[in-house]
C-alpha cells in the first residue's frame, strides 16, 4: 500500500513538472508580454509625474494594457 501511494505521488509530481515546463516560444512570448506591461506602467508613471491626474493616467494604462494582463491595473495592484 505504501509503495503504491509513493509511486502515485511520484507520478503526480513528475506529470505536474512536465506540465509546468514551457517551450522556447512560450518563454519568449511571456518575456515580450512582461516588457509590454512594464512599458505600459512606465507610461502611467510618466503620466502621473506630468500631473495629468490619476483618472486620466489609469484610463491610458487601461488602453495600453488591453489584452496584456488581467484587471484594471494591468496585472499590478498598489496598496493605496
Amino acid at each position: 500500500m505504501k509503495k503504491t501511494l509513493a509511486l502515485f505521488l511520484t507520478a503526480a509530481l513528475l506529470s505536474t513538472a512536465a506540465l509546468a515546463q514551457h517551450s522556447d516560444k512560450e518563454i519568449k512570448e511571456d518575456a515580450a508580454r512582461h516588457r509590454a506591461m512594464a512599458a505600459a506602467h512606465e507610461g502611467a508613471a510618466k503620466c502621473l509625474e506630468a500631473g495629468k491626474g490619476e483618472k486620466v493616467c489609469m484610463q491610458e494604462l487601461s488602453v495600453a494594457c488591453k489584452g496584456l494582463a488581467l484587471g484594471k491595473y494591468c496585472g499590478m495592484r498598489h496598496a493605496h
